[in-house]
């Protein structure tokens, strides 16, 4: 199973997923419940992350991240709420 590590305002949040899991999807069901999200549809950006570690192991961008976060993209943000969780991942959120 994968392991998620969040940093989050001076926080650090670390358990372990099921594979293929959604980060916002198990925040709404209190499963990964320090997770800011909104709308969950990529629309809001509200669930957006930067990727500290294992960016290599995620899917590309889609069009909504590409729409939402433009630039940002190469800075290693991404939305969570269009990441389906595979492997580890180490994420920072403020």
């Amino acid at each position: 199973m994968p392991n998620v590590i969040l940093h989050q305002n001076g926080q650090v949040y670390q358990q372990e997923v099921s594979e293929n899991s959604n980060l916002v999807v198990l925040a709404g069901i209190k499963k990964f419940p320090h997770l800011k999200y909104g709308c969950g549809m990529g629309k809001c950006t509200k669930c957006m992350v930067r990727v500290l570690a294992g960016a290599d192991k995620l899917p590309e961008p889609n069009w909504k991240e590409n729409k939402m976060l433009g630039e940002r993209l190469n800075e290693g943000f991404r939305l969570a709420c269009q990441l389906y969780i595979s492997d580890d991942l180490e994420i920072r959120q403020e």
